[in-house]
């Protein structure tokens, strides 16, 4: 679907992005547009990806003016840029607010304003039954991308969500800070050894949103089922499979962070589609005229739990290593240390 498109993904210099980007070259498409404010992340990028087809445009969600300017005959859009760090938006609440949803508003009006075809925003576990800042930002994203989803008519932006749990090796991902902390000889930090996290790759996170593109409709919010491990076991098979000593150190939750991470309400079961690798939660399309509803509905008991890092697929510590093992970053890593 993408041959012959321009693209446009707002947070683009991020691990996500940069992945999406070399993707979707591949695809031979027309154009793809790079939207970020750090320019050193884009001259960076230029400089190794160096494809023609590849423009950067510097800029910030929050500023709408410089969203119009790189919107401009675009195909398909796909919005990554966000304030994700937990802590950092715990003690900036108001930052996580302009960036997660007055800037993810500013790319929906403008997506349907310029006619997109298709506009996917990436969120996150962390949106589900929210306690921290940057997940209720988030989900704050989702209803304003819904919102818009369920005004639009027939032809018109289509918009969809996708939902991922920890994206390995992505920026802020604990496993370059392991390493990090084994090269350096300090102490390896575990948050708390009884957490878990959902595990995503970098290419499942792509084909998830590749997923969303083919096959949303309107006010889809789309889920890749993932595995999940303890941070203890994957502290322990990243230090095993680099043949470290450095001991481990428990330094307590953070600021806003969970045991688990949901990925699935039990609300949004309730209208969801097992797709075998995915989940499809669509839109609850109703008005505010409810009195209409009131007879309708599925009256049967349903007896189901939400989709959580609790409850998925749970990964031994040999399974985690196997897993990290299929990742190039992780590899390369590796090979730099004479392991491979």
């Amino acid at each position: 679907m993408f041959k012959s498109s321009k693209i446009l993904i707002t947070g683009g210099t991020g691990s996500l992005g940069r992945t999406m980007a070399t993707f979707l070259l591949k695809k031979k498409v027309r154009g793809v547009r790079m939207f970020s404010r750090d320019e050193g992340k884009q001259y960076l990028m230029r400089s190794h990806l160096s494809d023609d087809r590849l423009k950067f445009y510097v800029g910030d969600v929050r500023d709408r003016d410089s969203v119009a300017r790189a919107m401009k005959n675009v195909d398909y859009v796909f919005h990554a840029a966000a304030l994700k760090q937990v802590p950092s938006c715990e003690f900036f609440p108001l930052q996580a607010v302009k960036t997660n949803i007055v800037g993810s508003d500013n790319v929906i009006q403008e997506a349907n304003y310029h006619g997109v075809k298709s506009l996917v925003c990436l969120s996150t576990d962390k949106a589900v039954a929210p306690c921290n800042a940057m997940g209720m930002s988030k989900a704050l994203m989702e209803k304003v991308a819904l919102s818009a989803a369920r005004e639009a008519g027939r032809g018109e932006t289509k918009i969809c969500c996708v939902r991922y749990g920890n994206v390995m090796y992505s920026r802020g991902s604990v496993i370059p800070l392991f390493i990090n902390q084994i090269k350096s000889g300090k102490s390896i930090t575990v948050t708390e050894p009884k957490m878990t996290r959902f595990l995503m790759s970098l290419s499942d996170s792509v084909h998830l949103v590749e997923h969303a593109f083919l096959y949303g409709e309107q006010g889809d919010i789309f889920v890749r089922k993932s595995p999940a491990c303890t941070v203890m076991d994957l502290a322990y098979a990243v230090k095993e499979l680099f043949q470290a000593n450095n001991p481990v150190e428990i330094i307590g939750i953070r600021h806003g962070e969970k045991m688990y991470e949901t990925l699935v309400s039990v609300e949004e079961l309730c209208r969801t589609e097992d797709r075998g690798e995915y989940f499809r939660a669509s839109m609850d399309g109703r008005d505010l005229n409810y009195k209409k509803y009131y007879t309708e509905g599925d009256k049967k008991e349903v007896n189901i739990q939400e989709y959580n890092s609790e409850n998925t697929s749970r990964l031994n510590r040999e399974q985690v290593k196997d897993l990290l093992l299929t990742l190039p970053e992780f590899r390369e890593e590796m090979k730099l240390a004479g392991l491979l």
